[in-house]
């Protein structure tokens, strides 16, 4: 894969980010959609695509391909980031998602046998720290059960993209994935439907939403995103992913007339500034001697 194409490749998942976070704001905020048919919708039609795409491909069979880990790690994502976005605007919510991601990835790191250096250890604190400033209590402070739910979130994806790097063929993944995390999300829909008597109403604006998200930002997206990944270092992937809750931010401070508030600006540029010191300050390996 050339340069330029992992670099339009990358762009073009990170718009898809984006895109989800401000799609599932926009529905939960602007239409009658609830969280539960949002979730089974975005869910179901992205594997009802993936299924058909993967099989006029004459791919490998998606049931076959995928993990079992990625499909929870995905179902936990999707409820926990919608049902979050319920609580906490857009903006904010990228900067939790995507902090708790970095967070995940380095924890996954130290792991498997990476250890940090001193400077990295600096950090890695400073990036925790500047969660604790947007979850701190006070009138600017978002929704403490949005805030945890975005933190979730940004674990399950963190393991959702930690499992698609050794992947040899990304739309077979993303359908195994999205189709064994379909029953889940149907269940979870059956369940909140009994409970509260709710029904879908298939003219509402909220389920062209959560099919934009499913099909096209959810489905399409993540098949780019797992196509890239074994072209990046897992640093490389989760820096990049640093872009995210920024344009998140400005988008839905345009879009959706979200306010920029100064905790926003202080924890952004926290866990900005501390997961670039962590990923991309090395240690130095020892000299040899000859």
């Amino acid at each position: 894969m050339t340069r330029f194409k992992i670099i339009l490749i990358t762009f073009l998942s990170l718009l898809a980010f984006a895109a989800n976070s401000l799609i599932t704001r926009f529905a939960l905020e602007q239409t009658t959609i609830d969280e539960a048919s949002f979730i089974m919708l975005r869910v179901v039609s992205g594997a009802l695509f993936l299924w058909l795409f993967v099989t006029l491909k004459k791919h490998k069979a998606p049931l076959q391909s995928g993990s079992w880990l990625a499909a929870i790690a995905l179902f936990i994502y999707a409820v926990s980031f919608t049902y979050g976005y319920g609580l906490i605007a857009a903006g904010t919510g990228a900067l939790l998602l995507f902090g708790s991601v970095q967070v995940t990835m380095t924890v996954v790191g130290y792991r498997e046998g990476e250890r940090l250096n001193s400077v990295q250890l600096i950090g890695f604190v400073l990036a925790l720290f500047g969660l604790v400033i947007l979850m701190l209590p006070g009138i600017s402070a978002p929704s403490l059960t949005g805030a945890l739910l975005m933190c979730i979130s940004g674990v399950a994806w963190g393991i959702y993209t930690l499992q698609g790097r050794g992947t040899s063929n990304p739309a077979a993944s993303t359908a195994g994935n999205f189709i064994k995390a379909a029953p889940m999300a149907i269940l979870l829909w059956f369940i909140v439907s009994l409970s509260t008597n709710n029904t879908i109403n298939l003219a509402s604006d909220g389920v062209f939403c959560a099919l934009l998200s499913g099909i096209v930002t959810s489905a399409i997206g993540y098949i780019i995103w797992y196509s890239v990944l074994p072209e990046l270092k897992a640093t490389q992937a989760a820096i990049i992913q640093l872009s995210v809750p920024l344009l998140v931010t400005l988008a839905g401070a345009i879009l959706l007339n979200e306010v920029i508030t100064l905790r926003v600006v202080l924890a952004s540029f926290t866990i900005l500034f501390g997961t670039i010191l962590v990923l991309t300050y090395k240690k130095s390996k020892p000299n040899v001697a000859k």
